[in-house]
């Protein structure tokens, strides 16, 4: 079984940056990609990022395009979000997660994931 820890949110004032990490442990992860997707109070969790295992592309959701980076570090086996110019908007928390086998074009779709952290929480000033 492989376990998930996020680690990294914490408070910012509106444009400042944050960085998460999500470090896998365990036995070693076969799923499709890996992503990252955030819950606000009251809302639905939604898809933020992903990156596909096999060639590393990523996809992002349209409002953090150009704002988030989402990347990979195989040999620390952890995925990381760089959050920049960030809005009172992305404050939620924020949840990694591992996809299935085989959900590697669908990796915006929650249900494409089998494995879920436990969430860190962002908060962004005004």
């Amino acid at each position: 079984q492989v376990q998930l820890a996020e680690s990294g949110g914490g408070l910012v004032q509106a444009g400042g940056s944050l960085r998460l990490a999500c470090a896998a442990s365990g036995r070693t992860f076969s799923g499709s990609g890996m992503g990252w997707f955030r819950q606000a109070p009251g809302n639905e969790r939604e898809f933020v990022a992903a990156i596909r295992w096999s060639d590393g592309y990523p996809y992002y959701k349209d409002s953090v395009s150009g704002r988030f980076t989402i990347s990979r570090d195989n040999a620390k086996n952890t995925l990381y979000l760089q959050m920049n110019s960030l809005k009172p908007e992305d404050s939620a928390v924020y949840y990694c997660a591992g996809a299935r086998p085989l959900a590697g074009h669908t990796l915006y779709r929650p249900t494409s994931y089998d494995l879920w952290g436990q969430g860190t929480q962002v908060t962004v000033s005004s």
